[in-house]
């Protein structure tokens, strides 16, 4: 086993949200689209939409399958859709 598939996520998924000003996901297979007031990543568990105000991401591993944001988070949705080929990142280096 090489070091890209050490680092690959094993299929957990976590959130750590704290006082809903920083969240910590793991889990994360890729990146849909972001703005200050969404974010949509694909999960192992399926797509996790966040809301809020203010979002910044501070770190993106998609390797690792870890994302890191900050701002006002007001809400956390799943959609079972299932993950799709290729997302922002695939689209982004074509």
């Amino acid at each position: 086993m090489n070091n890209n598939e050490e680092k690959r996520s094993t299929g957990a998924h976590n959130l750590i949200l704290e006082e809903r000003g920083s969240l910590t996901v793991t889990g994360v297979s890729d990146i849909d689209s972001f703005d200050e007031e969404t974010v949509v990543v694909y999960t192992d568990l399926g797509e996790l939409t966040v809301r809020g105000s203010g979002l910044h991401i501070n770190k993106i591993d998609v390797d690792a399958g870890e994302l890191e944001l900050e701002g006002e988070i007001d809400s956390l949705s799943y959609s079972d859709q299932p993950v799709p080929r290729g997302g922002f990142f695939a689209r982004m280096f074509r």
